[in-house]
């Protein structure tokens, strides 16, 4: 593809470049934004809002913590698992300020989850809430996890109102299960023990790596994606640059309901918004539809970062519609496809279109977005500035404009490879940079890009990815299963929802319900098929390997779906 094709079709104003060595580090964005930002608010939750200036003031006790009461050092990682709550920035600007590398972890994560993400980081710390902390008693002497910091919902709240919170929780509630970790320490400790304290302030490298982001694999494992400074401070830019043109500095109210240990709201919300010294609502638990509209009708808010399933579900809220969206401008949506009928219903309700994007872990996340001034419904907009992109046939031949091939990207927010698993890295990324999505797109004319089908077996439910092997490696675990296999089928609701198709063992019976609880006891909630069928058989290549894609067809053929060939 001619190397300037994209140059001229960017909006008025936008650049299609960036400088992604504009900042060394994080730190170097961070330090700017809170001095420069320091009286503007930078995170509100549960009624409390810390501004910029309390947020370096709080992440620097953090850091001086880590660095005077324990023995870690600048490369260790922590893993962070909370969930939308203030402690979340506070901890991780905090981690990176002394050094340490990031692993963001799902704080809905079964034990057998965090286990393998926590040896596999080689993680030495963890941040996690009280409520999960019982999972962490079980997994953490089985890893190289040495300090616990626990932390309550509502530790960085006014005294009363954090007592009255986390008594709630606990005993009202009761989503505290208890937990003996003798050797923790609690967050509120951590902060006075490092309040006032000298931070030693880290200066990494750009190419050195700031977070681990994991995503699942292939092959069942979750691989840790290594986004170095460079790659999250150039999205950050890229970010600024195509999605934030029309926000303005210091004064936006952005709502966050997506969790910000997903990589698309951690560099929207802790990178992008912290640039321009915009302020994010955090919201803990989005699925609480009635809290969250509550909560919303308190700001009036400009911005709204979501996905298509909340978008359906706040419109068919009743509270929701009344609220007042006259500041709104604008809405962006990335993670799983977005869908006519919700984009329409969104701009019906709220009078602001929205913008898709796509992007995945690998890219730190943002690869392309629709630019709000000139939105395509149905198409993933153009790459953002300094990107660029390519549609390849299997035989790794570039197509041209209008042909169908997997999509390629390149890039500075392009990964630098997964934590130690070159094999999986070469797979993935060639010599010259690109990195292959295994998204089957098309690139049109007018530089606009469609996704017309998925390479990989990958399923997305509600933006998140589930990958079949990593069910059936646990399927096969219960007793009396011989074969099995898991799809994703189209679902109005997630876009995916998760089937799987099991042969039981001669003589054995088995039931949806003894299948259901298996899974629920060793995998997280999204991960959770929908619908189980019981078979006989299952087609196989002749060397026995299960054909997923024909299962997916024959769904497909069912619902009255047409398959698009690539």
């Amino acid at each position: 593809m001619i190397e300037d094709f994209w140059k001229d079709k960017y909006p008025a104003g936008i650049a299609a470049d960036i400088n992604p060595d504009e900042y060394p580090n994080i730190q170097a964005v961070l330090k700017q934004s809170c001095q420069r930002f320091a009286n503007k608010p930078a995170f509100s939750n549960l009624g409390k809002t810390i501004t910029y200036g309390e947020l370096y003031e709080l992440s620097g006790a953090f850091a001086a913590y880590l660095q005077q009461h324990t023995d870690l050092q600048p490369g260790d990682r922590i893993a962070v698992q909370l969930p939308n709550v203030l402690q979340y920035p506070v901890a991780v600007f905090g981690a990176i300020r002394a050094g340490l590398i990031v692993v963001n972890t799902n704080p809905l994560y079964t034990a057998r989850e965090m286990e393998h993400q926590f040896n596999d980081s080689g993680a030495k710390a963890l941040v996690c809430l009280a409520n999960m902390a019982h999972l962490a008693q079980t997994v953490v002497p089985k890893t190289g996890v040495k300090h616990v910091i626990v932390t309550e919902v509502a530790d960085l709240l006014p005294p009363l109102k954090r007592l009255l919170i986390n008594s709630v929780i606990k005993y009202v509630k009761k989503m505290v299960p208890a937990y003996h970790l003798p050797k923790a320490i609690k967050f509120n400790e951590v902060l006075s023990k490092g309040h006032g304290q000298p931070v030693v302030e880290a200066n990494p490298a750009s190419s050195d790596v700031a977070v681990l982001q994991y995503t699942g694999g292939t092959t069942g494992v979750a691989k840790g994606a290594m986004l170095t400074h460079r790659n999250l401070v150039a999205n950050m830019l890229q970010c600024k640059a195509l999605m934030g043109s029309n926000l303005n500095e210091g004064c936006e109210i952005l709502i966050t309901p997506l969790p910000l240990y997903h990589i698309y709201a951690f560099t929207f919300h802790c990178m992008a918004m912290m640039l321009i010294g915009n302020h994010n609502i955090l919201i803990s638990n989005p699925r609480d539809l009635p809290a969250m509209v509550k909560e919303l009708s308190k700001w009036k808010f400009s911005g709204f970062v979501g996905l298509n399933t909340l978008f359906v579900a706040l419109c068919n809220n009743e509270a929701f519609r009344k609220l007042d969206f006259s500041n709104l401008k604008i809405t962006l949506s990335g993670g799983m496809a977005l869908q006519l009928a919700a984009a329409e219903r969104w701009k019906a309700v709220t009078g602001c279109p929205i913008c898709e994007g796509y992007g995945m872990t690998e890219t730190s996340p943002v690869a392309t977005v629709n630019p709000s001034q000139n939105i395509q419904i149905g198409t993933i907009g153009i790459p953002v500035p300094s990107t660029r992109c390519k549609v390849i046939d299997d035989a790794g031949v570039e197509q041209p404009l209008g042909g169908i091939g997997e999509l390629c990207v390149k890039g500075p927010q392009v990964m630098k490879g997964y934590w130690q698993r070159q094999e999986a890295t070469d797979e993935i990324l060639d010599s010259e940079g690109w990195l292959k999505t295994g998204d089957i797109a098309l690139i049109q004319p007018d530089g606009y890009m469609r996704i017309v089908d998925r390479k990989k077996d990958m399923i997305l439910v509600s933006g998140f990815n589930v990958y079949p092997n990593e069910l059936e490696d646990v399927l096969a675990t219960l007793p009396g299963v011989l074969q099995c296999a898991a799809i994703g089928v189209p679902d109005e609701k997630s876009g995916e929802a998760i089937k799987i198709f099991i042969v039981a063992k001669p003589g054995v019976t088995l039931t949806k319900e003894q299948v259901m609880e298996h899974m629920r006891a060793n995998v997280t909630g999204y991960k959770v098929p929908k619908a189980v069928e019981f078979r006989d058989a299952l087609p196989t290549t002749n060397v026995g390997k299960i054909l997923r894609r024909e299962l997916r067809d024959e769904e497909l053929k069912k619902l009255g779906v047409k398959k698009v060939s690539a």
